[in-house]
């Protein structure tokens, strides 16, 4: 008899942890309707790479929608870990992709899983730069035969990264005496704020947005052959958001911030501000637009 009565609750328990379900979009998905569309329960991952650019929308989403009662999650990556991680379903947004050029090759490889949910901004304007105070050079072509001006040298970000890729391809196909320098984002501008300090010539990678722009003066050479275009920012979610947390698809729909916004928020962020004390910051001067984006 006693044999009956455990076997008979170990089923019992089976059952019940079978019926609750164990993924956390299937489970948030059942108390929200149990909730009468109260979102506790359902959790969103987002994907967060490691530019300056990603981290302010990044904070301003997940504290809205915190707000709107659901729980989110940061999972850092580089730019193929996100795209790879939406595709599988194991992030759900990425509020930094840069469309249509730099980050094609991940779309045309993913784009069937994807969901391009919103354009951020369309100011994504990059390419090479150079300060201002540097005359007679205004596109990528009137480098050449001045290479010597910049002593030979291209500074840029990491290997495999888009813009080194398309960079080296540049200096390859216009037969540019320069050498690149890959380096990590920090490094790069690093090296051209000690030149820019000797009011040196320097030649580099920069994109908006970014502090670089706010704390110099710079100037975006012409690009040949559309290497560097000015993108769109677009919001990207996995197929299944729109399903999972539909509350939380139609906000990320409606989303939309200023580069210039984006900037100085970077710039607080650089000088030590806590990030989500920054984001805080921003929704609270922009009332009307949250609730905008939240269709209120």
């Amino acid at each position: 008899m006693k044999k009956w009565k455990i076997g008979f609750i170990l089923m019992f328990a089976a059952f019940m942890l079978t019926a609750c379900g164990t993924g956390a979009n299937d489970e948030g998905e059942d108390n929200a309707e149990q909730n009468g569309g109260n979102n506790e329960g359902i959790t969103i991952n987002f994907g967060v790479t490691p530019w300056t650019s990603t981290v302010p929308p990044t904070k301003v989403a997940k504290l809205i929608l915190e707000d709107m009662g659901y729980t989110v999650n940061e999972t850092k990556a580089d730019a193929g870990g996100v795209y790879t991680g939406l595709a599988r379903g194991d992030l759900d947004v990425f509020m930094d992709a840069w469309l249509p050029d730099m980050h094609a090759n991940y779309m045309e490889k993913y784009g069937d899983k994807l969901e391009d949910t919103a354009v951020s901004y369309k100011e994504g304007e990059l390419g090479w730069v150079i300060p201002t105070y540097v005359e007679g050079i205004d596109s990528v072509e009137d480098i050449k035969g001045k290479e010597d001006l910049f002593g030979g040298k291209m500074y840029g970000i990491e290997e495999g990264a888009g813009m080194t890729v398309t960079s080296r391809e540049m200096i390859d196909k216009l037969g540019l005496d320069l050498e690149y320098v890959a380096s990590s984002e920090g490094g790069m501008l690093a090296q051209a704020q000690r030149l820019m300090e000797k009011e040196e010539p320097v030649l580099f990678l920069g994109w908006r947005p970014h502090p670089m722009f706010v704390n110099y003066d710079l100037k975006v050479l012409e690009s040949p052959d559309d290497y560097f275009q000015t993108s769109e920012v677009h919001v990207i979610t996995n197929k299944e958001l729109k399903d999972d947390a539909a509350e939380a698809y139609e906000f990320l729909s409606k989303w939309k911030m200023d580069v210039g916004d984006i900037e100085e928020m970077i710039v607080k962020i650089d000088e030590g501000q806590d990030p989500e004390a920054v984001a805080q910051e921003w929704i609270d001067n922009h009332k009307e637009q949250v609730k905008e984006m939240k269709g209120k």
